[in-house]
């Protein structure tokens, strides 16, 4: 509903009311789809226009290290905004492509050109910290025109956490903006002395141009077309590096793209929906790597968590392990490097502990949230060390686990030291900083974990999952310790990991839900609630056989199964909610997850099931991108999933959950020490006749394989292979 007083318009379509933004609903922006560009540390959001507005979450927007660098661009055509004729990101998720044309434009009653007559091209693309916007406007008009083109733009230089709804009491200053003939630099002095600027630069020179709108005169004859340029650049107190040209930007972003895509396989399916959302999900994964000092890295997800998170990073470079290697590397070294050297409460911190999540903004500089580094996550530490192991069996990379074993070491020690406080053998955690997560799972709302009445449980907890976690922990770093030679390591982790799988089951089991309790509280009470963690502890094999068939099958009854995957907890749970982040939604890498474990099992059946869910629900989405999460509800007949409204979309995990899937439907393993790629009991789904992998490197050697269904069987046929690489198919 529009506001009743005072409102102002801009433009056409849009109206300015008390620092808001509302939509008239004739509008095409009524529409409030988002397209998300990403490249390193910037990123952007905006309407299908290319437009940003203070619409929908309010998320849209220009951002460089976790500040809004640009909150409002407005293009108008002779003070309208133009009519919106497609809006697609190109296939390789570099740039945006949108194809806009005029509306009717009169002075006073007479039509000087009718609509449909100007076509504007518009073409957007982000490259280091500039985001390039070129435009080329043609007339089909049978008269020559003149018309103005009008850019309306403002920089409010919020930190994301303001974005997100959080208030400050103070803030910095804004500075007064530097204007030029052909360009403006908005200007920010923040509280924490950084001078934050964003400089918008046009091509031709504008007929007006002021702090908040520049006005560019163009003449068309009949046919013509002419091209400008904006190039908006963020700047926070370093010098400005010398802008490169757009054609410059484009080269080096194909070139960048290529360098990745080398280092991956190749996937070919004969469902082309199928090709779809695999090739979506790679490409989406490239968006969000992030080529830091130690490599490339997965940042979370746009436009809340496009950061370094340890546990998220850990887990998409698991998911993407047999695709491309590169990425676990690049995550490890990175979580190394940042890994916790002594204690501080304030962020959470303990020697050995693996990062949470790290800060860029003016908020996180001035402490004002803990997340300049900050440590506050139960799980991150022990799957930093359960990925170490499983890139050692990727890549046989001997010689970086060296380096890395010191970090290991520690992060073993923590989970002794810190992670077992009171020595009862499990894992637990609970909050140092008062302005820390209380919950420090993958589930971290402040309500994830609670009685089966509902109530909050009392700290410390203790994860079911995260258990499995340790164990997993416990066994990849004595495979380590024994390739290291340290045979007496190896045999102390063993004894650990044994007697920790003991204890799990026999305070986790519950014959009352017929699974694995959530959690056990301070008080080593159980929380007696149906939940999706219980089947992630299949993920590392903590679980005996018979147990996992019980708990796979508790997984799969309607109250936790949606038809579009396993809920996070069961809808016959109090707290259940189908519209909360956590307690009943259904999350696309939490599933995959457990996809692994149930074909750890040899639950193959199960697997695949979870793998046709998420293909389904991406068939039901524009560019078929599975987001962070989805709603809970029940599977409609003929409909998709829900969307979960303030899911980010792309998110890392999610966008790999893809490759996770289908690895574990095939049964795929690369077990590069001893040269063999293992294909054990493949399965696929009625909607794929065959799947084709090529250049499947291993080691310094590759094949390529076709896995085909005939019948009820599955085959594999070695396409091609490097001499000295065993293919070993186990049926």
């Amino acid at each position: 509903m529009l506001p009743d007083k005072n409102p102002k318009p801009i433009g056409s379509d849009v109206i300015h009311y008390k620092n808001e933004y509302y939509i008239r609903a004739e509008s095409s922006l009524a529409d409030d789809r988002t397209q998300v560009l990403k490249h390193d540390q910037i990123f952007a959001v905006f309407d299908r226009n290319g437009d940003i507005h203070h619409v929908g979450q309010g998320e849209h927007g220009i951002y460089y290290y976790g500040t809004r660098f640009l909150s409002h661009l407005d293009l108008q055509l002779d003070s309208k905004r133009l009519i919106l004729l497609d809006s697609e990101m190109k296939n390789d998720n570099v740039a945006l492509a949108v194809d806009l044309t005029n509306p009717d434009y009169f002075k006073g009653d007479t039509l000087i050109y009718p609509k449909d007559n100007l076509h504007v091209f518009r073409w957007v693309m982000l490259w280091e910290r500039n985001c390039y916007q070129r435009f080329q406007i043609k007339n089909y008009h049978d008269k020559p025109i003149k018309i103005e083109l009008k850019f309306n733009y403002g920089a409010d230089f919020v930190d994301i956490f303001e974005v997100r709804g959080m208030h400050r009491k103070q803030r910095g200053v804004m500075l007064s903006p530097e204007i030029k003939s052909s360009s403006v630099m908005l200007r920010y002095k923040g509280l924490d002395n950084v001078t934050r600027q964003t400089q918008l630069l046009f091509s031709k020179k504008p007929k007006k141009i002021t702090e908040e709108e520049a006005t560019l005169e163009i003449k068309l004859k009949p046919n013509e077309s002419k091209e400008i340029a904006l190039t908006i650049r963020c700047y926070s107190d370093k010098p400005k590096a010398k802008l490169i040209s757009y054609e410059t930007a484009h080269t080096k972003s194909q070139k960048e793209l290529k360098a990745t895509l080398k280092n991956s396989c190749d996937i070919f399916t004969s469902n082309e929906q199928f090709n779809d959302w695999i090739n979506t999900s790679l490409v989406d994964m490239h968006m969000l790597l992030t080529q830091l000092d130690t490599g490339p890295y997965p940042y979370a997800g746009i436009p809340w968590f496009s950061t370094a998170f340890g546990r998220d990073g850990i887990i998409a470079a698991l998911e993407m392990l047999w695709i491309n290697p590169e990425i676990a590397k690049g995550v490890l070294s990175f979580l190394a490097e940042t890994q916790a050297k002594e204690e501080d409460p304030s962020k959470d911190a303990e020697p050995g502990k693996i990062l949470h999540e790290t800060r860029r903004g003016e908020m996180a500089n001035l402490g004002e949230i803990p997340f300049g580094l900050y440590y506050g996550s139960i799980d991150s530490t022990p799957l930093f060390v359960y990925l170490a192991e499983a890139y050692y069996q990727r890549t046989n990379d001997i010689g970086f686990i060296k380096k890395l074993w010191p970090s290991i070491e520690a992060a073993l020690n923590w989970i002794e030291e810190y992670g077992d406080p009171d020595k009862d053998g499990l894992i637990e955690y609970s909050r140092r900083s008062d302005k820390g997560l209380t919950q420090q799972g993958w589930k971290d709302s402040h309500d994830s974990v609670f009685y089966k009445n509902g109530k909050i449980a009392k700290p410390a907890v203790a994860l079911c999952e995260v258990q499995a976690y340790v164990y997993g922990a416990y066994i990849g770093a004595a495979t380590l310790s024994e390739v290291l030679g340290k045979e007496e390591k190896a045999a102390k982790l063993k004894e650990k990991a044994a007697s920790l799988k003991s204890i799990f089951h026999k305070k986790f089991w519950s014959e009352k839900i017929g699974t694995y309790v959530l959690a056990l509280d301070g008080d080593k009470k159980p929380c007696h609630v149906k939940s999706s963690n219980a089947g992630q502890c299949l993920l590392t094999g903590i679980v005996d056989p018979e147990y996992a068939k019980r708990v796979a099958k508790n997984l799969f009854t309607d109250d936790m199964f949606s038809g579009w995957g396993v809920r996070t907890i069961s809808s016959d749970e109090v707290r259940y909610n189908p519209l909360s982040y956590h307690n009943g939604s259904v999350w696309p890498h939490d599933n995959a997850l457990i996809a692994k474990g149930l074909a750890l099992y040899g639950l193959k059946e199960e697997a695949e099931k979870l793998l046709t869910s998420f293909f389904d629900a991406s068939i039901y989405i524009e560019s078929r991108r599975l987001p962070e999460l989805f709603c809970g509800f029940p599977r409609r007949r003929a409909e998709g999933a829900t969307p979960y409204p303030v899911a980010c979309s792309p998110q890392a995990w999610a966008a790999g959950s893809s490759y996770l899937f289908l690895q574990s439907a095939l049964g795929l393993k690369i077990d590069t020490p001893n040269n063999q790629v293992i294909i054990s009991h493949p399965s696929l789904p009625s909607y794929l006749n065959f799947v084709e992998i090529k250049n499947l490197i291993v080691g310094d050697k590759k094949c390529d394989l076709s896995i085909q269904k005939k019948g009820d069987y599955v085959t594999v046929r070695v396409l091609d292979k490097d001499e000295g690489l065993n293919i070993v198919i186990e049926q």
